[in-house]
């Protein structure tokens, strides 16, 4: 359990102890700090918000800008300027221009577009557990819950599968990066790595053009210039990252908790039709993002009475948010049976004008994949009953996941040899 006798230190500086359990900080911040203000590794002062009403609200307010490179040079200090070049989308930009650029792709990810490729993914997630050994320990992360959703928007955007493995080892390094230099020199060298990448793949599909994602938005530039090719480069860049690691963690947590809670589990196998609430209520229990990416004050405002400078970096904790007792009731239980709508609640993919695109892909992957998982394996067992799960340790709280998961899944009929 992690202690709160300095709650605001924790959050900054993201300790093993925090990384572990962050809830009972986020507890006691919203209590007493519920604007928070920080200094984390990065050296720039940040107003973390943890509550659910002032989370919603600044989510949508237009005077928090989300396009930090344009408009904060403190912000190029910190993550430096190779990662200009792969931030030049939708995430990272206000209106007119986010608008512009999500229209160019929101057509590929509609609940219907996306309920279309239900067939190709249950052969994934088919495919993937045909291959993972029974009988024996396995990281089910690393055999399932990254394979899948890597394949689903590779295949997407027309990434070769040769170069999927390699895809994803360079998006790890940016992802996990610190703040020394050693951890700057390297996610400097992987940032540029996808960036040649992709603009080789804009290029061949430019001249080769077939039937994906990407394939579609270099037609769309070519017809009407609404496109740069640096846009487009930063898009497809923002569409695998966004895409895969996400969904994989989300995917995971769920995995873990249903495992250790198995009264849960027992509900969803007795009735599926609880399987989409379970993966809401798991979403606001313990979503696999855990706060949403920065944004900066673009004048002096005001937050739960807290003044909030002009430049100031905020982060909205939407972990925090979702376990706030204001607005759920328990909001500590984990339960598949939460009465009411989570769904159209929870934060889990944010609020307002950048409500996570890929929202539909998400859920779809992550319900076919414990639809698998669960149905060809009913008795997954973790490896170890005594495992303490090893949560991702990152400098400042953006992803919440597990490195590894090793479980061992036994077919029907046989008994687990642990």
């Amino acid at each position: 359990m992690t202690t709160v006798d300095d709650p605001a230190q924790a959050a900054a500086r993201c300790t093993p102890e925090f990384r572990r359990d962050p809830y009972p900080v986020y507890g006691h911040l919203r209590d007493h700090a519920p604007v928070c203000p920080l200094r984390p590794p990065h050296g720039l002062d940040t107003f973390l918000i943890t509550r659910y009403e002032d989370a919603r609200a600044a989510l949508s307010d237009p005077r928090l800008s989300k396009d930090m490179y344009g408009a904060i040079e403190a912000y190029r200090r910190i993550f430096g300027d190779s990662s200009v070049a792969l931030d030049d989308n939708m995430l990272n930009s206000d209106p007119p221009k986010h608008t512009r650029l999500r229209k160019l792709v929101s057509s590929a990810f509609t609940p219907r577009r996306v309920e279309a490729l239900r067939p190709h993914v249950r052969d994934v997630v088919d495919r993937l557990l045909d291959e993972c050994p029974t009988r024996e320990p396995v990281d089910l992360l690393s055999a399932f819950a990254f394979p899948l959703p890597i394949i689903v928007i590779c295949e997407l955007l027309g990434v070769p599968p040769e170069e999927r493995a390699q895809v994803q080892a360079w998006s790890t390094t940016v992802a996990h990066t610190g703040f020394g230099k050693e951890a700057k020199e390297a996610q400097a060298r992987a940032e540029e790595s996808l960036h040649d990448f992709f603009a080789d793949l804009v290029a061949h599909k430019r001249g080769r053009p077939s039937e994906d994602l990407l394939s579609a938005l270099i037609a769309a530039q070519d017809e009407n210039g609404t496109l740069t090719d640096q846009e487009l480069i930063s898009t497809a860049f923002l569409l695998m990252f966004a895409g895969h690691k996400t969904t994989a963690y989300l995917l995971g947590n769920a995995v873990y908790h249903l495992l250790t809670q198995p009264g849960q589990l027992r509900a969803v196998r007795e009735d599926p039709e609880l399987l989409g609430p379970a993966v809401e209520e798991l979403l606001r229990y313990d979503g696999s993002v855990e706060s949403a990416t920065f944004r900066h004050a673009t004048e002096d405002l005001e937050i739960a009475g807290v003044r909030i400078p002009r430049g100031s970096l905020v982060q909205i904790a939407l972990n925090s948010a979702n376990r706030d007792p204001r607005k759920f009731d328990e909001p500590d239980r984990f339960d598949v049976r939460r009465p009411g709508r989570p769904q159209t609640a929870h934060l889990g993919f944010g609020h307002g004008v950048h409500y996570c695109l890929g929202a539909p892909l998400a859920r779809l992957e992550t319900q076919l994949g414990l639809t698998g998982l669960f149905g060809r394996f009913p008795e997954v067992t973790l490896a170890d009953p005594q495992w303490e799960p090893p949560w991702l340790e990152v400098p400042f709280p953006a992803f919440r996941g597990l490195r590894e998961l090793p479980v061992v899944l036994v077919p029907p009929n046989e008994e687990t040899p642990y």
